[in-house]
């Protein structure tokens, strides 16, 4: 069995796409994957499946999931390998100060590149940071002067449409839990 983390895009969100986390999980059994795991409102799924293309898994969760609650889903599949190296690709002290900083992992939904999702990062100096991965970009506002981040102007562009942002605590949470679910 092949363990997968489902982040999913725009649910929960300012009143839009509410989905209890409890049906969520039902939709993901009802779709023939086992051990199915919720964690926390923001629409982040761990599962198993023999599935190995994440193509054919990602089509089939979208479909499944736009069907049952009617709206278009968008999801970007990750799978425990990969969440691994992404953690352990981040940046020297990305996360480490988390006082100052706020650090996001924003995973990219395929066919976009970390290439050209720089390209939509606008970085104010001594407030942001950003940093390219391999289908992810990892990103750091100073807390204190969050309100003057160039990063969070991301949301108004196009490619932020094939993009899921999670905070790196809820990144290595979710690592953590794929991890302890395979002991």
């Amino acid at each position: 069995m092949n363990r997968y983390l489902v982040l999913l895009r725009g649910i929960n969100v300012g009143g839009k796409n509410v989905i209890k986390m409890a049906d969520l999980k039902t939709s993901f059994e009802e779709m023939g994957f086992s051990n199915v795991l919720t964690y926390i409102q923001s629409g982040n799924v761990l599962f198993q499946s023999d599935e190995k293309d994440k193509a054919v898994l990602t089509n089939r969760i979208e479909n499944g999931l736009s069907n049952r609650f009617s709206f278009e889903a968008k999801v970007v599949v990750v799978s425990q390998k990969e969440l691994a190296a992404i953690v352990r690709a981040a940046p020297e002290g990305f996360g480490v100060e988390e006082k100052k900083f706020r650090y996001d992992v924003i995973f990219l939904k395929e066919p976009l590149t970390s290439k050209e999702a720089m390209k939509s990062i606008r970085i104010r100096e001594g407030v942001d940071a950003a940093f390219s991965g391999k289908r992810v970009l990892y990103t750091s506002r100073l807390i204190a002067r969050a309100a003057q981040s160039y990063i969070t102007k991301i949301i108004g562009t196009p490619v932020y449409q094939s993009m899921t942002i999670r905070n790196w605590n809820t990144t290595t949470k979710l690592l953590a839990l794929m991890e302890g679910q395979n002991g």
